[in-house]
């Protein structure tokens, strides 16, 4: 690179900055033409590093910097020659105790050209006392500087720095391992390693887990190469060329991300997942090329999470010393609990399948406990590997298994199966889901890790400290006969997706496949099965169906058929929405379930809900609305108006409030009979997550859009609506809003903003409004095909489902339509999964009445062309 640089005149390189931008980006293309033809990446990455260092090495001469009193070196990921195409290049600038001025510019000018050239560059300037200092008192920086070489400059200052952290008090081994295994669990505990968009660098599993194996193993045997394992005892062939293996996909898989996202980026979005995929070589139509690189992924984050668990473990018996003898205590004749650990006490233990089953029947009954001693794991790391058939093949397997589930700790045994792939060597059908995708927003996790985390949800239910989160399941967790049969459901409740087809068919064929090779009764095999096949229909129910509405109420009974029944959807239901992603779970959701369970109950109990219950929950709800009413200090012309007030109301207006919504819906209306402006209130309410906007007016064109439309550009969401007409042509309507990652609409100014701008849109001819609704980074990746279903019903309404493309102005276009086509809008549910709606609406014609064929056919091509309008 020397014929880039005029090094007669240091200051004339800046001149030559076009030239070095073209030589780096040249560089870069021939290295991803040599990664797209499979050249080995490590050779890459090497390269890469040596490419810099020329460049570097001439830019260094040309400034004049070859003194004795200087010295360039590369610390970090660029030390250890592992330099990504947008990696940083990390440099520390060593130098005497006094440097010159002169130099000290020259210093600057360097930087600053690296800087000019787009490379990222992290510096520092110290001398040797400083860096010892530094590093002393900050793991990070000592980390850093443990990798390091001399680029150029002065060898002798390169050799003292070697010597002090050598021979000087620079981290002792026992201390080094302690603090990188702390700064790995607190980066553990904000990353995780199954995240649908995960952290490939920092999460467990990921590429800084494999390189803090490295530190401690370099820094405590002063070696060079992780290979020196071996030598050492601490690991095997097989297993380094394993951690090696993982190491090279985990590199390539970053490679590529660097290049296509053209900078430095960690966080496999789904914006880069199908680009990535494709860099790599996985080629297949649709998504399924993302799915086979994610599947390899997750099962590589899996291997270097044991592999590390193993190695840590027994890094922390070399550096601290070993557990004593009064540690260890039997737990049956093949086992021994060694503190927290659990250990075989022969080798070739697991020569008995029994005994791998065993093993996790013990972690079940001894909750001590927590994990598997390095020398066992090793074990039955080895047997793992060399399975030939499903450990279920086993009587005596299927008979531990079943020990296992009927305990009362076995889903701690499961969570510890699952860890250590032992549970998809025991089903098959597990194994196939280990690692699945889910290419949506609305799933956090691959398939099985979302069902773990559900199995984690059932245990919950059962503790106290949970006790206030989960009330009802609380309860009704103890009530049931046998809490393995939900354990059971949980395992299989989606353990048919990937496959094609229902997987809730698909995983109820299979539950009873297992039942009857594990001896279930008939009685259990069939409610495993329907709780499988039936896993979603309790929230589709509470969520996209009117749970006031007796016919619903009647319809979902019919289905749960009896009180026992019940209970266990209930619980798996909760479970399973909470497993789903950190956000979807809030207490308006848990209050139209806590619903739709008394309700069902109650008609259970009572028979088919009719037209009487309704009356008597109307006079119910009215009294104690009244009683809450009388206790304010309203004016007595408000109080005795009250009744007259209701008249006007519909009965199910009554129906779908709480006393307390109809209380504070009663009392504004009254304390504003004057006023010609429309009522528009936002309540929050203690049980309930979301806020309440209530919306009192008289009836008028394009009501339900404008409210969508406002509130559209505000960036709110809206869970749920509830459109109705009083008798004397007001609406009363209410929606359930919250803010975009699901919290209630609290602040004050905000409140005030969202009711001025819609009393401006109701009251104002053409007003316009200065905002939309962002839209999110991952919507952008994904293609919902709108689709609208027409839903049989025998009341003189009609109803539909709407599947669509979560964008801005989907309810307001939708209004509009209703609009144009004199539709009346009944009530609607709004829901939101991910990157899709799945809203369901009834409605009336201009006569109030169901819609006739041709009336659903127009609407429908409406909708389809005014939905797609928007996404184009």
């Amino acid at each position: 690179m020397s014929d880039q640089v005029d090094s007669s005149n240091p200051l004339d390189a800046r001149h030559q900055i076009s030239n070095i931008k073209q030589s780096i980006e040249q560089y870069t293309q021939d290295a991803l033409l040599q990664f797209s033809k499979g050249e080995d990446i490590r050779l890459l990455l090497q390269q890469r590093s040596q490419f810099i260092d020329q460049l570097l090495t001439d830019l260094w001469s040309s400034f004049g910097l070859n003194d004795d009193n200087i010295a360039l070196i590369a610390v970090g990921g660029y030390g250890r020659q592992e330099l990504h195409p947008n990696s940083d290049i990390d440099l520390l600038i060593l130098t005497s105790e006094k440097m010159p001025p002169t130099q000290g510019e020259r210093i600057s000018q360097f930087i600053t050209l690296l800087w000019d050239v787009k490379l990222d560059i992290g510096h520092s300037v110290r001398t040797v006392n400083e860096t010892l200092d530094i590093g002393t008192k900050d793991i990070t920086v000592a980390t850093n500087i443990m990798e390091r070489r001399l680029v150029a400059g002065s060898s002798s200052l390169y050799i003292e720095l070697q010597e002090r952290i050598k021979h000087g008090k620079f981290w002792p081994s026992g201390e080094f391992y302690l603090a990188k295994r702390d700064e790995q669990n607190m980066r553990h505990r904000t990353n995780n390693s199954f995240d649908l968009e995960p952290n490939i660098k920092s999460c467990p599993g990921g590429l800084r887990d494999i390189q803090t194996i490295g530190w401690i193993a370099k820094w405590h045997f002063n070696a060079k190469l992780v290979k020196q394992l071996v030598e050492h005892g601490f690991c095997s062939d097989d297993e380094l060329e394993q951690l090696m293996q993982c190491e090279n996909f985990l590199w390539r898989l970053r490679f590529a991300l660097h290049s296509v996202a053209n900078r430095a980026q960690d966080k496999l979005l789904f914006n880069y997942q199908h680009d990535v995929a494709t860099a790599l070589g996985y080629c297949s139509e649709n998504q399924l090329a993302v799915e086979m690189m994610m599947k390899d992924y997750y099962q590589t984050i899996r291997q270097v999470r044991e592999l590390s668990e193993m190695l840590l473990q027994l890094f922390k018996r070399e550096f601290l010393g070993r557990i004593t003898q009064r540690d260890i205590v039997d737990v049956d004749e093949n086992y021994q609990r060694i503190g927290h650990f659990i250990a075989a006490k022969q080798e070739n233990i697991f020569e008995q399948p029994a005994q791998i089953l065993n093993l996790f029947l013990q972690v079940a009954i001894n909750p001590k406990i927590t994990a598997i001693y390095a020398a066992t794991l090793r074990q039955l790391r080895r047997v793992r590997n060399e399975l030939t058939e499903p450990l279920s093949t086993h009587g005596a397997c299927r008979e531990l298994f079943m020990r296992i589930l009927k305990h009362s700790n076995g889903i701690r045994a499961l969570s510890m199966m699952h860890k250590h792939e032992i549970l998809g060597s025991y089903l098959p059908a597990w194994q196939q889901i280990s690692g699945q995708m889910q290419f949506d927003l609305f799933h956090a996790y691959t398939v099985d890790e979302h069902t773990h985390r559900l199995l984690l949800n059932i245990e919950r239910f059962s503790l106290p400290e949970h006790q206030a989160e989960f009330p009802l399941c609380s309860v009704l967790i103890n009530t049931l006969a046998k809490k393995g049969l939900l354990v059971l459901a949980g395992i299989f409740h989606d353990i048919g997706k990937g496959r094609g087809g229902d997987h809730s068919e698909l995983g109820a064929e299979d539950a009873v496949l297992f039942g009857k090779q594990h001896g279930l009764n008939e009685h259990d095999i069939r409610l495993v099965a329907w709780l499988v096949e039936n896993h979603l229909v309790m929230s589709v129910t509470a969520q996209r169906r009117d749970i006031h509405d007796p016919d619903v109420i009647n319809a979902f009974a019919d289905t749960v058929k009896d009180e026992k029944r019940l209970a266990y959807l209930y619980c798996l239901t909760v479970a399973d929405i909470c497993a789903t992603n950190n956000n979807l779970w809030n207490s308006w959701k848990g209050s139209l379930l806590r619903e739709l369970y008394f309700f069902t109950l109650r008609a259970l109990r009572r028979g088919k809900i009719t037209e009487v219950d309704a009356s008597e929950r109307i006079d119910e709800y009215k009294a104690k609305a009244k009683q809450l009413l009388y206790k304010r200090a309203l004016p007595t012309a408000h109080l005795v108006a009250i009744d007259s007030l209701w008249a006007d109301f519909q009965p199910d207006y009554f129906l779908r409030h709480s006393p307390v919504a109809i209380a504070n819906h009663s009392a504004m209306i009254l304390a504003n009979r004057e006023s010609k402006q429309p009522l528009i209130a936002l309540f929050n309410y203690e049980d309930k997550r979301n806020t309440e906007l209530f919306v009192y007016t008289h009836d008028s064109k394009n009501l339900f859009a404008k409210v969508m439309r406002v509130l559209g550009s505000k960036n709110v969401q809206i869970n749920d609506a509830h459109v109705m007409s009083s008798n004397q042509e007001h609406v009363l309507d209410t929606f359930s809003i919250s803010e975009l990652d699901g919290h209630a609409v609290v602040d004050v100014r905000r409140i005030n903003s969202i009711v001025q701008t819609l009393t401006k849109s109701l009251t104002q001819k053409n007003f316009k409004h200065h905002s939309r609704r962002r839209v999110m980074r991952q919507v952008k990746e994904f293609r919902v095909p709108t689709l609208i279903t027409f839903v049989t019903n025998d009341n003189n309404n009609t109803m539909f489902e709407l599947v669509a493309l979560d964008m801005p102005g989907l309810l307001a276009t939708i209004g509009d339509v209703f609009t144009k086509h004199k539709i009346g809008l009944v009530n609607a549910k709004i829901t939101t999964i991910g990157e899709r709606v799945e809203d369901f609406f009834i409605i009336t014609n201009a006569q109030g009445q169901s819609l006739e064929d041709d009336q659903q056919h127009n609407l429908k091509q409406a909708l389809i062309k005014a939905i797609n309008n928007i996404n184009k």
